[in-house]
């Protein structure tokens, strides 16, 4: 374990010491959802916090160890890498201040304090899009022997940027909630910080575009854990191209239910309360998805075999 964590901690140093001040900053804001009684947008004013730093350990996480499956070593990629992480680290900065003055950070332009940070926040995630989209692109660019792993990480990277577009509509002027000084809301239908899911907050009484924006985004790690899985557990049963095919399967139903989802939010419907479209539309990626891949296994051929022909 301890030689497990030494290796991971010279994947890319900049990005693992961002993932470690993320956790510690994750512990400081769970305590501080139990420790301060504020209340924010119906929810302790420290979620918000704990909600980002916890993603940004996995993103982090994530993005470092595939920068260590490349064959190569790449300036631009590390580069890129690093960029991420001032961006990321800027980004924390300005959510953790404005919850230690006791507002809101995002959609905020009540002042025209509020409203530079805001306007900050999306110059910076404007930049971490760009960062990540080029090491994407040398990611795909460089070889990776086991083909299943470097499809995982290919869809993983194309899907986490769909997941990021998902965040779009949120800022379309069609979800100004009317309010003086704030500039864009994550539910639709009804007023943000309503009756909302444990934990995520997500809304029980219409639409919220942060679902789509949250599977999308952790497609980087479901992917590649999709990968591993077949292999660990299919590796003797299933030949690479069988594995690379259901892959791309996964990533297609996968980039289809975050859009599905983020229409279904853009309709103003609750994620546990789908109406007869939704669940039609549900219905037809799952056999879809089940079809494709029962085909796939079903004309499998074993690594044995793949090997003798």
């Amino acid at each position: 374990m301890t030689t497990a964590l030494r290796r991971a901690a010279r994947w890319h140093r900049p990005m693992m010491v961002f993932v470690s001040a993320m956790a510690v900053l994750a512990v400081v804001s769970a305590v501080g959802i139990f420790a301060d009684p504020r209340v924010l947008t119906g929810v302790p004013i420290w979620l918000k916090p704990f909600k980002f730093s916890v993603s940004f350990v996995l993103y982090g996480t994530t993005l470092a160890w595939m920068l260590s499956l490349l064959p190569r070593r790449s300036r631009v990629a590390e580069w890129a890498g690093t960029v991420i992480v001032a961006m990321s680290l800027a980004e924390m900065v300005v959510i953790v201040g404005q919850v230690l003055r006791g507002t809101t950070s995002h959609y905020n332009e009540t002042t025209p304090l509020n409203a530079a940070l805001w306007q900050a926040m999306g110059a910076l995630i404007m930049v971490l899009f760009a960062a990540h989209f080029v090491i994407g692109i040398v990611v795909l660019r460089q070889p990776i022997a086991d083909r299943a792993a470097a499809y995982a990480v290919g869809l993983g990277f194309g899907l986490s940027l769909l997941g990021m577009l998902a965040a779009v509509p949120m800022l379309l002027p069609s979800q100004a909630p009317g309010i003086e000084g704030i500039s864009g809301a994550h539910s639709v239908g009804v007023p943000d910080g309503g009756p909302g899911l444990p934990l995520v907050g997500w809304s029980t009484t219409g639409g919220d575009l942060r679902i789509g924006h949250f599977v999308g985004l952790h497609a980087l790690q479901a992917l590649p854990i999709l990968a591993i899985l077949l292999s660990r557990f299919l590796g003797t049963r299933l030949d690479e191209r069988s594995r690379v095919r259901l892959l791309v399967v996964a990533g297609g139903a996968y980039g289809v239910l975050t859009m599905l989802l983020t229409w279904q939010a853009l309709r103003g419907q609750p994620l546990l309360r789908p109406d007869a479209l939704t669940l039609a539309a549900v219905a037809a990626l799952v056999v879809v998805t089940v079809t494709a891949a029962g085909v796939i296994v079903a004309r499998r051929r074993r690594p044995e075999l793949a090997l003798a022909a």
